[in-house]
């Protein structure tokens, strides 16, 4: 009887034991800011903030990304609000 017990007692209390999971990845996946579409000659790649960290060519992917949607979505806005200001002008 104390075996059974003694046995229930240690499987229940493995449900409350951490899962394993596996090795987590510690590395980003960067990007090479230089090559990217829009990069033009005279000034290359313009980060005058240094928002994406001093080495443009280990850019987080991620980061990189939403910046360039961000921006997309600001010009699109910017777009709209000139035609909206010359909509109710004339």
């Amino acid at each position: 009887m104390k075996l059974i017990i003694s046995a229930l007692l240690i499987s229940s209390a493995a449900a409350f034991a951490p899962a394993q999971t596996g090795k987590a990845s510690t590395s980003l996946k960067a990007v090479d800011a230089t090559k990217a579409i829009g990069v033009q000659t005279p000034l290359g790649f313009y980060d005058p903030f240094r928002i994406f960290g001093d080495d443009p060519t280990a850019v987080d992917d991620d980061k990189f990304a939403r910046a360039r949607y961000t921006e997309l979505k600001h010009g699109r806005v910017a777009m709209l609000a000139v035609v909206g200001y010359l909509v109710t002008y004339a």
